[in-house]
């Protein structure tokens, strides 16, 4: 009888030897595809097949496709059976948190990191917008504008405004990082302190950031974005250093109070799991 012949993809496999078999089998997949043998969207063999080239039980391949899944690298859909990922956003992403979650970063140096990436949104929006996504971030500012008095509001359109210049930037890759980022900054800013005139800044500096973009001026959206950010991170330091908070300039030098009638009134940003967004946001 004539043996059935094999796929390239099945002559490259070898039997499993190591004794954390379903790590060995996701290993040989990752560099198949890796190597080009497996492109995006090409169908793995069967279960069957995988068990005999692997030399495995069926238990531990399925576990390394499971694992492979659930980080992104293959689809399994049921009846159309397992193929690679058409792109490696999940599976990025995944890498990228883990690493967040798992390393210890200081907070300036995260906040330096979003300086870069936004800037690079920035300049991507002021290049590729559509009228429509301008229209859109004209809106956002203006509501900005109205909501000055009003911190929770004003928090959550500056939210919408970061994140509608990364959905116009083009790039998929740069939002990505930048959700990532934020999103670790939201959770270790519990503690961002409200310096005087925090609100007025932050919007004077957004609007700088969308006339640039309006203009279809990428450098100057850049740099507004840069100024912006970098300003950020001057009152963050500030506010740090300072045992009183309400002594913080906003341009991120310390000053002291000359009278408590000088002294200006302020108020913690409410720090609850539902305000995280808001209480980084009122002083970004």
């Amino acid at each position: 009888m004539k043996k059935p012949k094999r796929s390239p993809v099945e002559s490259k496999i070898k039997r499993v030897t190591k004794i954390s078999i379903s790590e060995e089998i996701a290993k040989q997949i990752m560099d198949l595809i890796s190597r080009g043998e497996l492109k995006p969207g090409d169908h793995l063999p069967s279960e069957r097949e995988l068990c005999k080239d692997f030399g495995a039980s069926r238990s531990s391949l399925r576990e390394a496709l499971r694992c492979l899944s659930i980080v992104g690298v293959l689809d399994a859909r049921v009846g159309e059976g397992t193929s690679v990922a058409h792109d490696g956003e999940k599976f990025l992403r995944k890498i990228i948190e883990w690493r967040l979650i798992t390393e210890q970063h200081d907070i300036e140096n995260l906040l330096v990191v979003r300086i870069a990436l936004e800037g690079v949104s920035a300049a991507n929006t002021a290049r590729l917008a559509t009228p429509e996504q301008v229209e859109k971030i004209r809106r956002l500012v203006n509501k900005m504008q109205s909501s000055l008095n009003d911190e929770k509001t004003f928090a959550a359109l500056d939210l919408e405004f970061h994140i509608a210049l990364a959905d116009a930037s083009g790039n998929t890759l740069v939002s990505n990082l930048i959700e990532l980022v934020r999103g670790r900054l939201l959770k270790a800013l519990h503690k961002v302190l409200v310096v005087p005139h925090a609100l007025p800044l932050a919007f004077k500096e957004h609007r700088a950031i969308f006339e640039a973009i309006e203009r279809h001026d990428p450098e100057a959206a850049r740099n507004a974005m840069q100024a912006h950010l970098e300003a950020h991170l001057q009152r963050y330091t500030a506010a740090n250093k300072s045992d009183n908070p309400a002594e913080a300039k906003p341009n991120g030098k310390l000053v002291k109070s000359i009278g408590k009638s000088s002294k200006p009134k302020l108020r913690r940003v409410p720090v609850k799991d539902s305000d995280a967004v808001e209480t980084e946001l009122a002083v970004s």
